[in-house]
């Protein structure tokens, strides 16, 4: 297991850590019926706090934010000698709480995306899975909820019988999501993004050579242009920029003071 604690990366505090440290934190959380704030972040959402101190402050406040992508990683390593040899990807790192859940007799709840996406998503987690058991699903609503139909989520969530939460969202309303409800239900939440696309089967995940090679960004870039450009081609370079200023230390990084948004102040559903 590998846990060297949260390190400063331009000002958001990632958790240097490896997939079992994560699953282990995880699972024991949801034996004890614990809250814990759990986020994967790639380079684009550590870019969201870069661009947005109040939204770095609720980044900040997470229990768990691990390092998805390899440049977060390999900057975790360059600038605090971390030596982690692999990412916490969160798709991968869903996989292995879902085994390890199935194992433990865990019941999990799957919040966001279409009700389609989350029928498949469901199916293709017990072929795979046989003894997991999903205790529900509920779809994105797309749209800023009343403070009312918040409690109607928390209690539906809260009475299913679940035990760990995940959290699809996309970024960075995923990670909003999870801060407005930490400490609101009783179990670990998992923000992990296009996990539930990639599990459901529709959208392919880039191969395996071009993960490790830090170069996702680049296939998904390639299948999704109109939609990416934006996100990547001007955000990795200043991601990389502002890294190259830390690791020469002609600029610091300090994690924002600001305090972040009252949980009731910012509803997404």
């Amino acid at each position: 297991m590998i846990d060297k604690g949260k390190k400063n990366l331009l000002g958001i505090y990632i958790d240097a850590v490896d997939y079992e440290t994560v699953v282990t934190k995880i699972i024991r959380a949801a034996q004890e019926q614990r809250s814990l704030a759990v986020s994967a972040l790639a380079v684009h959402g550590v870019m969201t706090g870069i661009l947005d101190p109040i939204h770095a402050a609720r980044l900040n406040t997470l229990d768990l934010v691990v390092p998805d992508g390899q440049p977060v990683r390999w900057a975790l390593n360059l600038l605090h000698g971390t030596n982690l040899p692999d990412r916490v990807y969160g798709p991968t790192l869903m996989l292995k709480v879902c085994a390890q859940a199935a194992m433990e007799g865990l019941p999990i709840y799957l919040y966001g995306s279409t009700s389609d996406i989350l029928l498949r998503l469901a199916d293709n987690l017990r072929n795979q899975f046989p003894r997991l058991q999903i205790a529900g699903l509920q779809p994105s609503r797309f749209r800023q909820i009343t403070l009312t139909e918040k409690e109607e989520i928390i209690q539906t969530i809260a009475t299913s019988g679940a035990r760990i939460l995940f959290v699809g969202l996309g970024c960075p309303r995923q990670e909003v999501w999870v801060y407005e409800h930490r400490g609101l239900l009783p179990m670990p939440m998992l923000a992990v993004g296009a996990a539930f696309a990639f599990h459901a089967g529709v959208v392919a995940q880039a191969p395996p050579q071009l993960q490790k090679m830090g170069l996702e960004w680049f296939y998904r870039l390639v299948r999704e242009p109109k939609r990416l450009w934006r996100r990547y081609l001007k955000l990795n370079p200043l991601y990389l920029w502002l890294v190259g200023l830390q690791l020469m230390g002609l600029r610091r990084f300090h994690p924002t003071e600001i305090t972040p948004p009252d949980q009731n102040a910012l509803r997404y559903g």
